[in-house]
């Protein structure tokens, strides 16, 4: 679970200005939560505890090739120079190490799994636009509120980063789709921050041989259930980058748009002959509301994923104790 939220941390962060060089060092404070709809949230909310209900606040660090992220029970360190991550257990004083290597081999085999997954996906989970296969275009949008307020002692402004994705020549509401917006809080540029942005970003490319800062170990199965979720968010960081500051405070959200049709169809009397309204498809819908945690079939647009990055502190110095495995700690083989 510490990684599943590792990764909501990296995913906005990474979909901001990065800057991939490595001058000093840095420690801050941020709060991150990260919330799935529908099964997926089902069995997040159910192993992830208290952590995926409210979030977890860590202290991140770092100091030349490492980087530490260490919350109440549990932390990690990655080291760039020796290509390992260290995944400590603060409770029991221990900690796990992983080679790149050893997590590049780990990722595709999930991406594999998640893949035969997502073939047993219920058909009313998917939009039009994902059961035509037909071409889908992206649309970006860049909105300046106006909006101001005070985040771990910075003037920060309001901008909303939104992507969208619909079957190409018609309009998202009439061929459903998908909306991944990114709504960020934007202080003038803290060159501390883009330390940490510069090393998740030579993390990830070491490690999964792409730009997009996701883990596949906790999202691949989100990414097989909706392939338009990896292009969408690679449309976000090459908008974000045009931006300029830094990001504070980040909610970002996916949302599924049903077509005009899928509408139509959910509105139609219930009959017993088949189809949308049919028994079928009312058990099919009863099943998949009961098994995805309230997402409401009669709208339009409903929300798969949130996610929230909260700098609460920001510090541009680390120490090497900042860095470094805790004294008294055993490797747990």
């Amino acid at each position: 679970m510490k990684r599943f939220f590792a990764c909501a941390a990296a995913l906005a962060v990474l979909s901001l200005v990065v800057v991939p060089i490595l001058r000093a060092d840095v420690k801050t404070k941020e709060k991150t939560t990260f919330k799935l709809e529908g099964f997926l949230g089902k069995m997040v909310n159910m192993f992830g505890g208290s952590a995926a209900r409210d979030g977890v606040t860590s202290t991140v660090a770092v100091k030349g090739s490492r980087l530490s992220r260490i919350s109440d029970l549990s932390g990690q360190i990655i080291d760039l120079s020796e290509q390992k991550v260290y995944d400590l257990d603060l409770k029991k004083k221990e900690y796990k190490v992983t080679t790149f290597e050893e997590m590049r081999r780990k990722i595709q085999e999930e991406r594999d799994k998640a893949a035969k997954e997502a073939k047993n996906r219920p058909p009313e989970e998917k939009t039009d636009a994902e059961k035509s296969g037909k071409e889908l275009e992206f649309e970006a949008d860049v909105k300046e509120t106006g909006q101001h307020k005070n985040i771990a002692g910075y003037d920060t402004h309001e901008v909303i980063l939104t992507v969208m994705a619909h079957e190409k020549g018609k309009k998202i509401e009439d061929s459903g789709g998908f909306y991944l917006v990114n709504d960020m809080w934007l202080a003038p540029k803290i060159a501390a921050l883009d330390e940490i942005m510069a090393f998740e970003l030579k993390y990830f490319q070491a490690v999964y041989g792409e730009a997009l800062g996701i883990n596949p170990q906790n999202m691949a199965q989100l990414m097989a259930m909706y392939p338009s979720f990896q292009k969408m968010a690679e449309q976000m960081q090459s908008q974000g980058k045009k931006l300029e500051g830094t990001a504070l405070f980040t909610t970002m959200t996916f949302d599924a748009m049903k077509s005009a049709e899928e509408m139509k169809a959910s509105s139609a009397p219930a009959s017993n002959s088949g189809g949308g309204g049919g028994l079928s498809g009312r058990l099919g819908g009863m099943l998949s509301k009961k098994m995805g945690g309230g997402n409401d079939t009669s709208k339009q647009r409903n929300t798969i994923l949130t996610t929230t990055v909260e700098r609460l502190s920001v510090e541009p110095s680390a120490s090497a104790e900042d860095v470094a495995i805790p004294a008294g700690f055993k490797e747990k083989k």
